[in-house]
C-alpha cells in the first residue's frame, strides 16, 4: 500500500510540475495573530480585529484559483492563421500536432486511468469535420475515435450522406477517456482544445458538425441548450457550423434520429451532396 501511495504522489507532483506549478509551499506569509497562553481581553481582541481588518490580504496563488469557467469561442481563442497550410503538407501538419501532444500529461485526465490517447482520424483534406465531446472505452483501447457502437451508427450517418468514413475527419475536445465517460471537466477541456483548434486550422473543413452539447459548448463558446443551437448556421474558425445530437444519444433515444437527419441535410445542402441512391 505504501508504494501505491507514494506512485500516486510522485504522479501529482508530475502533474503540478506539468502544469507550472514548481513552489507551491509558499506564496507570501499568512496573517495571523499570536496565541495567548489567556483568553484576550475585549480591548485586546479588539485590537486584534482592527490589526487584522487592517493588514493586506495576500493574493491567492494562481494554482488555487479554480478552473476557468468564462466560456470562449474557438474563433476568439486565437486569430486565424496568417498563412495556411497547403493540401500537400497538411497531412505531415496533423502529425506534428500529435508528436507534439507526444504522451500528454498537461491534465488530470493523464492519471485518470487512461490508455491512449486518441488523436483524430480520416481525410486531412476533408471538407467535413465531425467534433465529439471525449473517447470511449472502445476508442481508449483502439485510438481511434468514434469506433464502438456511437462509431457504427456514426458511420451509418456519414454514409446516409453520401460519403463514406475515409472522406471525413473525425476528432474530439479533448484526446483522452474520462472516467466512466463522464463529460469532460472545464480544466480538461480548456488545456486540450488548443489541439483540436489546430486540427481544424490545418484541415480547414468547409463544415463542422458539432456532435452533441459538450463539443458545441466548447467550440462556440455558449452554454445553450441543443434546441436553441440546432437548425441553424454558426460560424467556427472559418468554417461553417451546424449543432446535432450525439450518436451516444441517438443510441438512447432512436426517435431523434430523425432530428438529426434534418441537421445533416442542411450539411448536405450546403456542400452539394446527395444521398446515394436505395438499390
Amino acid at each position: 500500500m505504501a508504494g501505491e501511495a507514494e506512485q500516486q504522489l510522485r504522479a501529482y507532483v508530475d502533474y503540478l510540475r506539468d502544469i507550472g506549478v514548481h513552489d507551491f509551499y509558499r506564496r507570501g506569509e499568512p496573517v495571523h495573530a499570536e496565541i495567548s497562553p489567556t483568553p484576550p481581553t475585549a480591548v485586546e481582541a479588539a485590537g486584534v480585529v482592527e490589526e487584522l481588518e487592517a493588514a493586506p490580504v495576500p493574493s491567492r496563488p494562481a494554482f488555487l484559483e479554480p478552473p476557468i469557467a468564462t466560456l470562449v469561442s474557438f474563433d476568439d481563442l486565437a486569430p486565424l492563421p496568417e498563412s495556411r497550410v497547403t493540401p500537400e503538407h497538411k497531412a505531415e501538419a496533423l502529425a506534428a500536432i500529435k508528436e507534439d501532444i507526444g504522451d500528454c500529461t498537461r491534465c488530470p485526465l493523464a492519471y485518470a486511468g487512461r490508455r491512449t490517447i486518441v488523436f483524430g482520424d480520416g481525410d486531412a483534406n476533408a471538407r467535413l469535420m465531425f467534433v465529439g465531446e471525449g473517447p470511449g472505452a472502445d476508442e481508449d483501447t483502439s485510438g481511434i475515435p468514434f469506433v464502438g457502437k456511437a462509431g457504427q451508427l456514426l458511420n451509418n450517418m456519414i454514409q446516409a450522406m453520401g460519403l463514406k468514413r475515409e472522406q471525413v475527419y473525425i476528432a474530439n475536445v479533448v484526446k483522452c477517456r474520462p472516467p466512466a465517460n463522464r463529460v469532460p471537466e472545464p480544466v480538461e477541456a480548456n488545456t486540450c482544445d488548443q489541439f483540436l483548434l489546430q486540427q481544424i486550422d490545418v484541415v480547414q473543413p468547409q463544415v463542422v458538425v458539432a456532435l452533441g452539447a459538450t463539443a458545441a459548448m466548447y467550440l462556440l463558446g455558449v452554454k445553450q441548450s441543443l434546441s436553441a443551437l440546432r437548425g441553424r448556421w454558426h460560424r467556427c474558425r472559418g468554417a461553417k457550423l451546424v449543432v446535432t445530437y450525439h450518436p451516444a444519444f441517438l443510441l438512447r433515444d432512436p426517435r431523434m434520429k430523425s432530428e438529426a437527419w434534418k441537421d445533416l441535410q442542411m450539411v448536405m445542402g450546403e456542400m452539394g451532396l446527395k444521398a446515394p441512391a436505395k438499390g
